[in-house]
């Protein structure tokens, strides 16, 4: 199965999410979360129920976890929902975003924060018939990078490091398409901070 897109510009990358910081000054805490994220290399837009990225993978990835560590690093119990998306008919081909360099711009502020994360993703697909042996791979995957927590219904637990459980997830948001299936949706529900975390890493 082909992993790389072999002509033009990569397909764009989307990214829907919501931030839920289990506080009364949740307010200050998304704020300030989003004036700490550097958001040079996405477009990105806000409603009063979530906000999107779209641009390259590379720079969706990295402001999502910025977006996360800087939310999560106030001590407060974050919770995060989020749809990736790649290959989509709606989406532009020739976004400016896609002609960014991969120099990533959160990675050097944030990859001394350490933060376990407890989380679920769920891999679609699209429109490919073996989907079943897809996902198969990516919960061996998985459990190959030391993030796997559990099975479960309509979903795979990872827990871990932050920056382990984002590596695999990009990682396998990667090999999870090919050219004949571009097409995929990846979900993603994060715990930070819970109570319930007490006793892990």
């Amino acid at each position: 199965m082909k992993q790389e897109f072999s002509c033009g510009l990569s397909p764009i990358v989307g990214l829907r999410f919501s931030i839920h910081p289990m506080a009364d000054h949740f307010i200050d805490i998304i704020k300030g979360a989003l004036q700490e994220v550097d958001t040079t290399n996405v477009w990105m837009h806000s409603d009063d129920v979530s906000t999107v990225l779209r641009g390259k993978q590379v720079h969706v990835f990295d402001t999502a976890k910025a977006m996360i560590l800087h939310a999560s690093k106030t001590g407060a119990h974050v919770a995060f929902n989020g749809t990736f998306s790649i290959g989509c008919p709606g989406d532009s081909a020739g976004d400016v975003y896609l002609e960014k360099d991969d120099l990533v711009l959160n990675e050097p502020h944030i990859r001394e924060l350490k933060q376990y994360v407890s989380s679920q993703f769920a891999l679609y697909p699209m429109n490919n018939p073996d989907y079943m042996s897809v996902i198969y791979k990516e919960v061996d995957r998985a459990k190959e990078r030391g993030v796997f927590n559990e099975s479960m219904h309509y979903a795979s637990g990872l827990h871990g490091d932050i920056h382990d459980v984002f590596s695999f997830l990009e990682e396998s948001f990667t090999h999870a398409r090919s050219d004949e299936h571009k097409h995929l949706v990846m979900t993603i529900n994060m715990s930070i901070n819970s109570p319930s975390h007490k006793g892990t890493i």
